[in-house]
Formats: structure tokens, C-alpha cells, sequence
């Protein structure tokens, strides 16, 4: 697997406000042995009296209480089971035994943990970093990050724009320029995330186009009535232009999604159900888009949540990736950038990234930098 694929999804013609664009995937069928986790949405009945074999905890939407009453952010997708399965102990639970979970971290912070996360870190620092990213909170970034609130016209869309029949995502269009995709397995869990979508996170680029472009054209699909004469006519040539809508949005609109290669990482498998993160391979000059996306046995997409990085991310990851092809060693990967062990070590500290190196090398290439200036 080192594509994206939207088999079995089909979309459906985009709604445009100003400068953004949301086009609905919708499914024949329904998922119904995978649903939204109860505790990120609780309901008085969340699945209708039909409970699943598996659920799923969407990314960067809950948070962990640890035993000390800390909250801590559940970074990642998570598969689980139903309550039912989970053993029960003999003492009565307590109030915050019974909710573990609450709603909303701040999705910038999961998503810039989450790059980090689809590479082989060296596990004795990652504790050490997980520390202090989710006690200290992360460093700062001379990058600005925006929320959906943030973006212009976003929040109006998602509040005004009819959800389809039968919508299980929907992929969200900042001036033609894809920001993000959802898949959901069934029409109630999309409905239930539609609201989050204004929590995500973005780049400044696509800060940016919302200021740069204020309209996009509206993409109507137009029907030759001249062949039309029955009503078997009319719904053969709504059909042929429903496919000739999909095939134009998945070649030229999410091209930059569904055509580049990815590394998956993390298998994470219950019942039928895997789930992996991906990362792109970070090509210079093309859009990236980090992820996690839930598929059955026969690979059909269940689940999907994609976020497009900005330039300063990407460059953040391809240095990730060097450090990561060369298994952590500095000297090594430093010359197959060619530059100075010192000069890498640099940036790896001024991105963020310094817990990820054993604290003593750290320390040295600290220390050369400062006694040469650099």
C-alpha cells in the first residue's frame, strides 16, 4: 500500500462560499462494524441500538486523564473495542474513572506531534520528548498557525452548506488548493465530526489564499439535452456525468493527494480493521499531506483524516527523514546533506527537535556551535 485510494467513495458536485470549496464523498453502503467511539461523542444512544465490533477515537479530538488527574493528549487515531469487552472490576467506579475522556486538544498542538510520530525515533529520547511536549507544551514556532476559525469563509461554509444524503466525508478546497480530506465509515459519525472541522489546523499558505483569492468558480455540471428524449435518457446521462465529475476531481482536483507515494507506518490491526499513519516522501516543490487512514481486509477505506503541511513543516520533515534513513546518526546524515555535523544539529534544535537526540550529543554539538558562533 503506497497509494490513496477513493474506491468505493464517490463525490459529489462541490458547494463554493468565496474562497472555499467543499465537495461531499458519499457512500452506497454504509460501514457499519466501525464506528465513532461513544466516549469522544457521547450520546444517550450514539449508535442507534446496533453496537459495532470496533470503534475508532478520531485524532487530535480527545484527551487522556492519567492517574494523577493530568490531562493528557491522546495523539493518533485509536481502534478500540466496544465497553462491553472491557473487564470490569468489583469496586464501583468513580466520577472521573467514568469519563476519561474529554473533547478538543488543541489540534495544532496534536498535529505538529503527530509529524514526528510516522518516523523511527530513537526510543530512549522519545520519552523525553513526550514529556515535555505534553507537560511543557511544545516549543515555539516562528511559523504562524491558524485555525479553521481563522481561515475566511470556512466557518460560514460548514455552517450554511447542506450535508449530502448519505456524505461519509468531504474534502475541503481553500482556493482550489486541497487543505484537508475526512472519510468517516458511516453518515452519523461524519455528522457528528462536521462541527470539528473549524478546529483544524493550517498552514499560513492556506491562511494566505483566503486573502489572495476571494472567489473560486463555481463548477456546474451541464447536460447535453439535445440526446435526451426519455427518462431513461435523463438518468443514463446524469450517470455518465456523475463519473465524468469523479474522475475530473480525483485526476486534477485531489491529484496532489491520490498521486503521490507514501510511507506507511504503525499497523495497528482489530478485527478486520488496520489502521497506519502515512508521510509523503517530501518532495521539493509538491504539496504534502501527513495522515492516518483505517482500511478492511480488502482495503477498502473506512476511515481517512489528511492535513496538508506548510513549507516550514515539510522541511521539518524531510530533515526527519534524513536523520531517520541514516538511523539517528548525526555524522552520517549530515554529510549525505553536505553539511557540518554541528550545522544539522542546529537545526534539528531550532525546529524543535532537540529532545529527539541523546542529551549528552546534544550537549556537544551545543556546545561547538556556541564556540564557533553558528
Amino acid at each position: 500500500m503506497h497509494r490513496l485510494t477513493f474506491d468505493g467513495l464517490q463525490t459529489r458536485p462541490g458547494q463554493v462560499w468565496g474562497g472555499v470549496r467543499l465537495v461531499p464523498l458519499v457512500r452506497d453502503e454504509p460501514i457499519s462494524s466501525l464506528r465513532l467511539h461513544p466516549n469522544g461523542f457521547p450520546d444517550n444512544d450514539p449508535f442507534g441500538g446496533y453496537e459495532p465490533r470496533c470503534c475508532y477515537a478520531p485524532h487530535g479530538l480527545t484527551a487522556e486523564w492519567t492517574d494523577d488527574g493530568t490531562a493528557v493528549p491522546a495523539l493518533g487515531t485509536a481502534l478500540r473495542m466496544p465497553a462491553k469487552t472491557v473487564r470490569k472490576s468489583g469496586r464501583p467506579k468513580t466520577k472521573l474513572e467514568r469519563r476519561t475522556r474529554v473533547r478538543f486538544v488543541p489540534h495544532q498542538t496534536a498535529l505538529e506531534a503527530f509529524l514526528p510520530l510516522t518516523f523511527q525515533v530513537p526510543t530512549i529520547a522519545w520519552r523525553e520528548w513526550s514529556t515535555r511536549v505534553f507537560r511543557r507544551g511544545l516549543p515555539r514556532s516562528e511559523e504562524p498557525q491558524y485555525i479553521g476559525y481563522d481561515v475566511e469563509g470556512l466557518a460560514d461554509a460548514l455552517r450554511i452548506f447542506e450535508i449530502h444524503p448519505g456524505q461519509c466525508g468531504v474534502l475541503v478546497y481553500i482556493a482550489d488548493a486541497l487543505a484537508s480530506a475526512v472519510v468517516t465509515p458511516h453518515p452519523d459519525d461524519y455528522r457528528a465530526l462536521h462541527p470539528t472541522l473549524v478546529e483544524d489546523g493550517f498552514g499560513e499558505l492556506i491562511w494566505r489564499y483566503t486573502h489572495l483569492y476571494e472567489d473560486v468558480p463555481d463548477f456546474r455540471v451541464r447536460l447535453h439535452e439535445s440526446s435526451i428524449d426519455t427518462v431513461a435518457d435523463l438518468r443514463t446521462t446524469i450517470r455518465v456525468a456523475q463519473r465524468e465529475w469523479t474522475d475530473f476531481h480525483e485526476d486534477a482536483m485531489a491529484g496532489g493527494l491520490l498521486d503521490a507515494e507514501y510511507v506507511f507506518t504503525g499497523d495497528y490491526q482489530m478485527n478486520q480493521y488496520t489502521l497506519r499513519r502515512f508521510r509523503p516522501h517530501f518532495v521539493p516543490g509538491r504539496e504534502t499531506h501527513v495522515g492516518e487512514a483505517i482500511s478492511d481486509d480488502n482495503g477498502r477505506l473506512a476511515y481517512l483524516r489528511t492535513f496538508r503541511l506548510s513549507e516550514t513543516q515539510s522541511r521539518r520533515g524531510r530533515l526527519l527523514r534524513t536523520l531517520s534513513d541514516y538511523d539517528w546518526n548525526v555524522e552520517a546524515a549530515a554529510a549525505s546533506m553536505g553539511i557540518a555535523a554541528p550545522a544539522l544539529v542546529a537545526r534539528v534544535d531550532a525546529a524543535g527537535y532537540g529532545g529527539l537526540l541523546r542529551q549528552d550529543v546534544l550537549d556537544h554539538y551545543r556546545a561547538m556551535n556556541s564556540r564557533f558562533g553558528t
